[in-house]
């Protein structure tokens, strides 16, 4: 199992990323950008949705301006991307994620990652990535996890040019706290956090201050 806060930490840029444990969940942003890196997480009521931090500066709001985290019924759906709406729509996570592909940001074609966590404390990881000039999805179903453990997917990874997309199965890892995980994302990089632990959920956001 890894060190998460030792990954975070020897990972300058990760992109954007979830994971999911025991009862809890986070996801973070990160940003090379002005226009990424000029957002915040604002909670609403059905979860959070990205906000320009400095209206004025937005250039482009199509792939950086969406819900990460919303209900779906007894469900709580988290992604990085519009295709949270799009498996609301469907009501099913498998079914909304068969109508989407990778994000259309030649040449690095950002993956689109997505999870949905359970009532009864399953859950499932998806990633839906470029391959061969094709669409690969790929989805993870997990009947639960040892509590401290959680697995993690995240669309690069590591920095590059193009980014490097994320590959293989979703890390085993350590769950620090929402702080420590705070604490750990690169500095110059790192954007926003949602921490979702026993359905308390805090905000993390370098444009406020944090």
């Amino acid at each position: 199992m890894t060190d998460f806060l030792e990954f975070l930490k020897a990972t300058s840029y990760p992109g954007r990323g979830i994971l999911v444990g025991r009862r809890c969940v986070y996801y973070f942003i990160m940003g090379r950008s002005e226009n990424s890196r000029n957002r915040v997480f604002v909670k609403t009521e059905d979860g959070i949705r990205t906000e320009a931090h400095d209206p004025a500066k937005l250039s482009d709001p199509s792939l950086i301006i969406y819900h990460p985290v919303r209900t779906m019924g007894r469900d709580l759906v988290v992604t990085n991307g519009d295709q949270t709406d799009t498996i609301c729509q469907h009501g099913d996570f498998r079914r909304g994620l068969m109508t989407r592909e990778y994000e259309p940001d030649e040449p690095n074609w950002t993956p689109r990652i997505s999870a949905i966590m359970h009532e009864d404390g399953s859950f499932e990881l998806s990633i839906l990535k470029r391959k061969d000039g094709r669409c690969l999805r790929e989805f993870f179903c997990y009947e639960g996890c040892d509590e401290g453990k959680g697995y993690f997917i995240s669309t690069y990874q590591g920095d590059g040019n193009p980014l490097p997309t994320f590959t293989g199965e979703p890390m085993e890892a350590s769950v620090p706290s929402p702080e420590e995980v705070w604490a750990a994302l690169n500095a110059d990089n790192k954007v926003s956090l949602y921490a979702n632990v026993n359905g308390e959920v805090k905000l993390f956001n370098k444009n406020s201050g944090d």
